[in-house]
């Protein structure tokens, strides 16, 4: 087995060690343009599960590495003139330096070639001559470049600015700098990784980097490896009471965009990319080095464990893609909390660093509680009371607590009529302990029907149906109960003819072809909203949300990408919000102001040319403007070719967007189901209100059993009397045993806070 390594760095250096190690007989050879001692970048952050699987894979290399290593437990968040501290979260980190070293002597120890100051030859080269190239060329590959018909890059680059830097003020724990100036905020991100050194990166937004006056000096033509002194400069005279006295250290510092890099695929034949060359995740997050030596690891394993190349690499594939990419959407969630920090920049210190180290929707509130439970107590104003069950004034209603019931299509009416299934689901969903419960996708004419088993509340046999069924709910709790109404537009399946739309555009090949709404269609609508919104009101619903998402018939005038009309109604954003805006100021002018009126949004359509951020913020504060109480923020469904990034609560950031941007009470909505990243999204201030869909289908009681989960036992979550015996857990096998003492002393526990104290003082560089 021949193998050829491109690239000298940590990923290559230990998948070649590695795979030495396995097979001692294969003839690896490394390439490394640079020399032995030439290194760029600082210190290497690493977390317990990577060092876990370095120790099980290479003993020796997890000692030498662990003698380096800076330790410490806490999270340090400066801003606004205080520092609050969260422990119990466990870092490990060293110099790249030092980790290079002990790479390159255990490959030397192991008879790798390694080839220091030599380029290596084109990949395509190498793949005639040797059985197996490994591609770790970095960011910048150059083998990718070479085969991207094949591995399909998407580099994404972004707007916002850092600048990677050193500094010999030695941090005590891992630092987080966020520092109001009048040009905007400057965010710096720091670690310890020996006893004289810090890891210290500059970060900012664009216009606030332009604001700052660095633009003049980046745009300088730098030669290779120098460093943008200008700037580190102005860096060192804006953080000074951060620094100490300490001074910035260069090493090829300048100004940088941040690359997202995603692949198709990792293979091509006989190579494969590994590092960044296949993937990068933003420095907030983790570090790319750790998920390079996580890849190395993969690959040997996976070398060892198949009887050839092909099914190795694609072994290799499938099981590190999904890792990668779960880290990559956290890192992209913590990237975009930090481009857009000046939304939060106003928030309680308190609530900022919960927010801050909660952005990436990995760490929750139960696991900081774990964690370090002074910290979470003090950022919950020491209330016993979970977030979540803190009561919510939506309108002229008080609502018991945060959690919603969001619409379930049910598909059981007849003839627009809600039945006795209805009555079970709403009335056990109501039982079930949430603050609200909506019904679903109710038409507001029979041609509006997304199904045929949609229900309707536009005839008196309807609303005499709907107010059975909200006389029954009210009777038996204080669950709020609400009503979404709609008309499917260019979705709908039932009428006579083509169902009318804001354009003559069919929903896909399958579907029927609408006709462009008039004048008439739109007086209408306008007479129908209304209507069925004084028949709500009559049915003794407490609140009324209007689905303006989701592809429906609203939905479609206010995207770019359905509403392609040349009149009024139609072109730039003032045009396609007109329709929407009167169907809302119909419906409040006949809905009562004592109860709460809602409307739901698609806040991004997931394609190309669809509404960007700015028109979803737009649209919210024109909606809240025109009367409503809060903005049901979901995404998508407007088109067919959408391609959403599905994920956990892969929907908050657009209501944390909204809610932040223009102070509108928001509902989160979106593969939220669990108690914990309910508490986490109240808490960090991303959403009023979380609706919490499937996980409520799967089990009516999610709610009560989240209180008992948690030990909350108040008024925000009441268990009917009747069912009152079941707000126990009911014992199960062995959950009465009580295991007996078996150790003669107990080891002590792990401090929660624990900082890097350096064992040589460290003295400010001479400047």
């Amino acid at each position: 087995m021949r193998v050829a390594v491109i690239g000298g760095g940590p990923g290559g250096l230990y998948f070649a060690a590695l795979a030495k190690q396995l097979s001692p007989h294969w003839e690896i050879t490394v390439w490394e343009r640079n020399a032995p001692d030439d290194t760029f970048g600082f210190g290497v952050v690493f977390s317990d599960e990577t060092l876990d699987g370095i120790a099980q894979a290479d003993r020796e290399t997890y000692e030498a590495m662990s003698a380096r290593f800076a330790r410490w437990t806490d999270v340090d968040v400066r801003y606004r003139g205080r520092t609050l501290t969260s422990g119990g979260h466990g870092f490990a980190a060293l110099g790249r330096r030092h980790l290079l070293r002990i790479l390159q002597e255990r490959c030397s120890a192991l008879a790798v070639d390694v080839r220091y100051r030599t380029e290596a030859p084109p990949a395509a080269e190498l793949a005639a001559t040797h059985d197996l190239v490994v591609a770790c060329d970095g960011v910048r590959s150059a083998t990718r470049a070479a085969f991207a018909d094949t591995f399909g890059p998407d580099l994404d680059e972004r707007a916002g600015r850092y600048m990677w830097l050193g500094t010999d003020k030695v941090f005590e724990a891992f630092t987080f700098i966020v520092d109001e100036q009048d040009f905007g905020t400057l965010q710096v991100h720091a670690y310890p990784y020996d006893d004289t050194r810090s890891t210290f990166i500059v970060e900012m937004a664009e216009d606030a980097w332009r604001r700052a006056g660095f633009e003049a000096s980046a745009a300088r033509d730098l030669p290779p490896g120098a460093s943008d002194t200008e700037s580190i400069r102005r860096c060192e005279e804006l953080l000074a009471a951060h620094l100490d006295g300490h001074r910035l250290l260069p090493n090829n510092s300048k100004w940088l965009r941040f690359t997202t890099v995603r692949n198709r695929t990792w293979r091509r034949g006989n190579i494969v990319l590994l590092g960044d060359a296949a993937h990068t995740a933003h420095f907030s997050i983790g570090s790319g080095t750790k998920l390079a030596m996580e890849d190395a690891l993969a690959l040997a394993a996976c070398l060892h464990e198949h009887p050839d190349v092909p099914r190795a690499l694609t072994a290799y594939e499938d099981e590190r893609k999904p890792v990668v990419e779960s880290t990559q959407r956290a890192a992209q969630a913590s990237l975009e909390w930090f481009e857009h920090i000046d939304r939060y920049t106003g928030q309680d210190p308190h609530q900022f660093a919960f927010n801050l180290l909660t952005r990436s929707r990995r760490v929750t509130y139960d696991n900081l509680r774990v964690r370090d439970e002074a910290f979470t107590s003090a950022v919950n104003g020491s209330s016993p009371v979970p977030p979540m069950f803190r009561p919510f004034r939506l309108g002229g209603l008080l609502l018991r607590n945060r959690v919603v019931v969001p619409p379930t299509a049910l598909d059981t009416a007849r003839e627009g009529v809600p039945g006795d299934f209805d009555l079970v689901h709403l009335s056990t969903q109501a039982l079930g302990g949430s603050g609200l419960v909506l019904a679903g996708m109710t038409a507001v004419s029979a041609d509006g029907r997304a199904t045929p088993g949609c229900p309707g509340l536009w005839s008196d046999e309807q609303e005499a149906a709907w107010r059975r069924i909200a006389g029954f709910v009210h009777g038996q709790c204080d669950t709020r109960l609400g009503i979404q109404l709609t008309h499917a537009g260019r979705r709908a399946a039932t009428g006579d003819g083509p169902p009318v739309a804001a354009s003559g555009l069919a929903w896909d090949e399958h579907s029927r072809l609408p006709r462009e709404a008039d004048r008439a269609d739109m007086d209408a609508l306008v007479r129908d909203f209304a209507a069925a919104a004084r028949r709500a009101d009559r049915a003794g619903f407490d609140v009324l949300e209007l689905q303006y998402g989701h592809g429906h018939l609203i939905s479609g005038f206010l995207s770019p990408l359905t509403n392609r009309r040349t009149d009024a109604y139609g072109g730039d954003l003032a045009g396609r919000l007109r329709l929407p805006l009167e169907v809302l100021r119909a419906v409040r002018a006949v809905w009562p102001f004592d109860k709460a009126l809602l409307v739901r949004i698609s806040a991004a359509d997931w394609a190309e040319g669809g509404l960007t951020e700015t028109d979803a913020v737009a649209v919210a504060r024109a909606l809240a403007e025109a009367g409503a109480d809060a903005i049901d923020v979901s995404t998508g469904e407007v088109v067919a070719h959408e391609r959403p990034r599905y994920g956990r609560s892969y929907q908050t950031p657009y209501a944390d967007l909204i809610r932040n941007a223009t102070g509108v009470p928001t509902i989160a909505v979106g593969a939220i189901s669990t108690y914990d990243d309910v508490n986490s999204i109240i808490l960090a201030g991303r959403a009023d209100l979380c609706g919490v869909g499937r996980a409520q289908l799967h089990d009516p009681l999610w709610t009560l059993h989240a209180a008992a989960a948690q030990g909350y036992t108040g008024p925000a979550a009441p268990w009917a009397p009747s069912w009152a015996a079941g707000r126990r857990r009911p014992p199960a096998a062995r959950t009465d045993r009580v295991p007996p003492r078996l150790e003669l002393l107990r080891p002590p526990a792990e401090p929660v806070h624990r900082r890097w104290l350096p064992r040589v003082a460290a003295a400010p560089a001479p400047r």
